[in-house]
């Protein structure tokens, strides 16, 4: 026996619900982010204490005059939380935007190749990519020497190659279309199809990859500072307050607790945009 069909009323709740998830979704994402954005521009022009006053008291709990208390060289915690968040923005967009460039071009480049040449691109993003993105990046710090401009060029050099296979497979797919074919026999060239049929459809997915590439970039320079391959001082890097609070984790909580809620905060925050943008850019997800 077939089952009933759904009324319109349950059709409308099942295909809205999918949307509403993404709404609530990208909210959150916007909330978390917009937090950690707000706390890096006021870093610019204001904070608590300067980052070399060591004049609070050495690990210092939470009160008034240390909102969050201070280190054990009696620096104030606040002040390096603000700071490291304007330092993992700087390196997150710094890192997402060679990506994008440099990986998008290798990906048209290996989509309009010849095959032969496709072939022999493909298996190399491959081997990249078998590479983590965090060890690739200790290599080429390694090389360039530790400084904030070597981490984003590190971070994004080796997330580029996810986002050159990503967008060779999605502009292939867009030049086996038949709209590609009619624009190449009118006499279309090269630059033409790109610029009006490839990046316009596949910049919405692009977009969503690039995004969660930033979480990955952030956990990168948190892991880099971390081993003592980021920022050097006087920038306060919440990879570095995490490892110089180690050793003080069960007297001072706090100094350990605050930049890890702050990255988790950033991460999540973003990936809540990237799968809140899916939610609206994809179109086998969009109400009808």
């Amino acid at each position: 026996m077939s089952a009933a069909p759904q009324t319109a009323a349950e059709q409308v709740a099942t295909t809205s619900a999918p949307r509403r998830r993404g709404h609530a979704t990208l909210v959150i994402g916007i909330v978390l982010t917009a937090v950690i954005v707000l706390a890096a521009l006021v870093s610019l022009v204001w904070l608590p204490y300067p980052l070399s006053d060591i004049s609070g008291g050495r690990l210092e709990a939470p009160g008034a005059t240390h909102l969050l208390g201070t280190d054990r060289l009696g620096r104030d915690l606040l002040s390096q939380l603000m700071v490291g968040a304007r330092i993992a923005l700087l390196v997150g967009i710094g890192a997402v935007a060679i990506a994008a460039v440099l990986g998008t071009l290798v990906g048209l480049l290996a989509a309009f190749a010849r095959p032969w040449v496709d072939d022999a691109m493909s298996a190399t993003l491959d081997v990249v990519i078998a590479f983590p993105v965090l060890l690739l990046a200790m290599l080429i710090v390694a090389i360039q020497g530790a400084s904030l401009g070597s981490a984003i060029l590190a971070i994004g050099l080796a997330m580029s190659a996810v986002i050159a296979r990503l967008t060779r497979i999605l502009s292939r797919r867009v030049l086996a279309e038949q709209y590609v074919t009619a624009a190449r026999t009118s006499g279309t060239g090269v630059l033409g199809i790109v610029r009006h049929h490839v990046l316009p459809n596949i910049a919405p997915t692009l977009a969503v990859s690039l995004a969660l590439q930033f979480g990955v970039a952030v956990l990168a320079e948190a892991s880099l500072s971390y081993l003592g391959l980021g920022a050097p001082p006087p920038n306060a890097s919440w990879g570095r307050m995490l490892q110089e609070a180690q050793g003080t984790v069960l007297t001072a909580p706090v100094g350990a607790l605050a930049p890890g809620i702050a990255i988790v905060a950033l991460v999540l925050g973003v990936n809540f945009l990237a799968d809140g943008l899916r939610e609206f850019t994809d179109p086998t997800r969009r109400t009808r």
